[in-house]
């Protein structure tokens, strides 16, 4: 859909920070911060950061209130929350006690939520919070906003409906999803309907899937997060690759994982708190049900569309995990936006496909578009909050002995015709993506600048539309027409089915199934990437395109209006600022080469305590034999290739794993109290 979520400017200051004496922290004397709080920030609520030399006297306070308090314990603070009439305070990411070591390292242990009286003024609030020596960083909280039209009309067919208009294809395709026919973005051999004498067509202008499917179609231990409204999880083309946390049962009322959320079986809703996801409430369009079908609707299930790592060929494709970041007319808050991120991340997510961000800076105000942070520094100044949950993320996700260490955050750069991307796209730890048409062409609606890394199709309907007339229109035969849109899932009404969109928000998800299936091919291979690694692979092995941006492109701005707009864009001023073409094919022939031999993981275990690994999905060996240096504190037995360790008591040891080939592989195993049982 062309869209754009809008984020509005939220509050940071940084204070100084203190010494030991927690009792009496110093005051902050510098006065050059000027407090502004911005139109739509919550009343009674703001997001702190205490300084690092707090943390003893938090813990204490948290712990004694069991997680949720009315104070914080410093003196000096509370004397502000006891002028506020404060209710609550809270810490913003709830404590996961597997995740928790590194919650700390990250320093998000320190972000508190404090709710008060709305009475109060907020802007006396910030001034009085912001002269505290142990706080660190100050942020409004509000919910996060829109620019779209929830109402939207999308060209739309039901599932029925779509089995029951089977059409003939002219092309063989590598699967037998009847409705592929339609994404030309994923194989584009230049024969399009919609082209026309003035809008064109190219072969070849697509995510380079062809060759890439001869390589790997997908792998169901990829999770992607699909940040957005809801998945529809039960979806005809999506159920078989949706992830499922097999702990948690819905409606069950409780945290059987001990992750901190309840219920959350197949992700959770971070507008209503809860791990009951909705795709039917009054405003849902069925974005995020968009979305996830081109990153793994199901391939060669003889139903609806592809997905670009959705499996086939005796694969399964990789997982989608929701986060509804909105839900109907309702949107998240700026805290839970970041609790989301760590989320992903502490659940087995390695990519953050999002389709949402703030307004380019350069947007026209006269075009109706609110200008959103300009720089990196802004940015970060506004959202601190939004950098650090972003940066777990990036840094956390993964694993240093799986496929890939870090996490992938890939986000459309925005559709506001601006000569800028959005951010949080524009972070250069981020991936931003813009749109192109089905000839090479900037999308008319895409922003571009230096920031955006890559482009993918995203449709251009203001190119391919007729002028003055509506593009969701059924050919003569009752047949929904073709359209230079993306053809994906959808959930309209509750209904499950299939229909067009377009907007950097479809070309974004090109570039995260790309991604997906580029490190599922990696485990394939047993390759090893860090995620800036990754990033940069996938940025070299993109297309060139910019031989394309030469002349004039002619479109229609609200070109289904009777007034349509004739635009030219002068394809030159594109040049640069469009990133390249990513393409599926060359990266995965880039990945044998590339990245290094994954290893076997090492080990923690609590007393008492098995765990088994696959040693096929890290050594291209078959093991032959292992030892453990110290079996009084663990043992180890192998089978069929299969590693099992048994823990015995407390302390620290080796093993070695000798292969049929001679190689050995070495790991540590740790056996401790309460550990968290697994594979590090």
């Amino acid at each position: 859909m062309r869209r754009y979520i809008c984020f509005l400017a939220a509050l940071s200051l940084t204070a100084a920070c203190v010494n030991e004496t927690i009792t009496t922290p110093t005051p902050n004397t510098d006065t050059t911060h000027t407090v502004v709080v911005p139109e739509g920030a919550t009343k009674g609520e703001v997001i702190i950061k205490f300084s690092s030399e707090m943390e003893a006297i938090l813990d204490q306070t948290m712990t004694r209130s069991g997680g949720t308090a009315t104070r914080s314990g410093i003196p000096s603070t509370d004397e502000v929350l006891d002028i506020l009439n404060a209710y609550s305070f809270e810490r913003v990411f709830p404590v996961d006690l597997s995740n928790e070591t590194r919650t700390r390292e990250a320093g998000l242990h320190l972000w508190y939520i404090v709710r008060f009286d709305e009475g109060e003024d907020l802007q006396q609030a910030f001034e009085r919070l912001s002269k505290l020596g142990e706080v660190d960083k100050l942020q409004c909280n509000r919910p996060i906003e829109r620019a779209y039209n929830p109402n939207s009309n999308p060209m739309f067919i039901s599932c029925a409906e779509a089995e029951s208009r089977v059409a003939t294809r002219a092309t063989a395709w590598p699967f037998n999803d009847p409705e592929m026919y339609r994404q030309w973005c994923y194989i584009n051999d230049g024969t399009a309907p919609f082209a026309s004498e003035r809008a064109g067509v190219l072969a070849g202008s697509d995510a380079g899937c062809a060759e890439a499917w001869e390589l790997c179609t997908g792998d169901e231990e990829i999770i992607v997060a699909v940040m957005d409204e809801a998945v529809m999880w039960s979806h005809p083309d999506l159920k078989d690759n949706i992830w499922v946390n097999e702990g948690e049962e819905l409606y069950a009322g409780k945290d059987a994982d001990g992750n901190g959320y309840v219920d959350d079986r197949y992700g959770y809703n971070f507008v209503r708190n809860t791990g009951i996801t909705s795709w039917t409430s009054n405003g849902s369009t069925g974005h995020g049900t968009h979305v996830a079908g081109t990153i793994a609707a199901v391939n060669d299930n003889g139903i609806g569309v592809a997905g670009i790592a959705g499996g086939g060929k005796g694969k399964r494709g990789v997982k989608i995990m929701t986060i509804q970041l909105f839900d109907g007319m309702n949107s998240c808050s700026l805290a839970m936006e970041a609790r989301a991120m760590k989320y992903a991340a502490d659940n087995g997510a390695v990519i953050l496909q999002c389709s949402w961000g703030y307004n380019s800076a350069k947007a026209n105000m006269i075009m109706g578009y609110t200008p959103g942070p300009a720089t990196e520094e802004e940015w970060a100044m506004l959202y601190p909050l939004e950098k650090e949950a972003l940066d777990y993320f990036i840094n956390y996700a993964g694993s240093p002995n799986g496929v890939i260490d870090g996490g992938l955050a890939i986000f459309a750069s925005g559709n506001e015709y601006a000569a800028q991307s959005s951010f949080p796209a524009a972070y250069s730890k981020c991936i931003s993506v813009a749109a192109i048409a089905a000839d090479y062409t900037p999308a008319s609606y895409s922003n571009y600048g230096a920031e955006v890394m890559l482009c993918a199709p995203g449709g251009d309907l203001e190119y391919y539309g007729t002028p003055g007339m509506k593009d969701n229109a059924y050919d003569e035969n009752g047949i929904l027409k073709e359209q230079g849109a993306i053809f994906s899932t959808l959930v309209i009404d509750g209904v499950a089915g299939y229909g067009y969109y377009e907007g950097t928000s479809m070309a974004c998800p090109h570039v995260s199934g790309i991604a997906a299936l580029g490190l599922a091919y990696a485990k394939q291979q047993h390759r090893h990437f860090t995620s800036e690694e990754f990033r940069e692979l996938m940025y070299s092995t993109a297309r060139d395109i910019e031989e394309y941006f030469v002349g004039e492109k002619l479109y229609y701005m609200r070109h289904e209006s009777a007034g349509a707009t004739p635009i030219k864009m002068n394809l030159a001023d594109y040049r640069g600022k469009m990133g390249r073409l990513s393409d599926a094919g060359a990266l995965l022939k880039a990945i044998d080469g590339s990245g290094r031999d994954m290893r076997i993981p090492n080990i923690c275990l609590a007393p008492g305590a098995t765990t088994t690994l696959n040693l096929a999905d890290y050594i291209t060996e078959s093991a032959t034999s292992v030892e453990v240096v110290n079996e009084a504190i663990a043992t180890a037995t192998l089978e069929s290739n299969t590693l099992t360790i048994s823990a015995k008591s407390e302390g620290q040891t080796s093993l070695t794993l000798t292969t049929d080939k001679g190689t050995k592989h070495h790991a540590t195993i740790t056996v401790r109290e309460g550990a968290s049982n697994g594979w590090l």
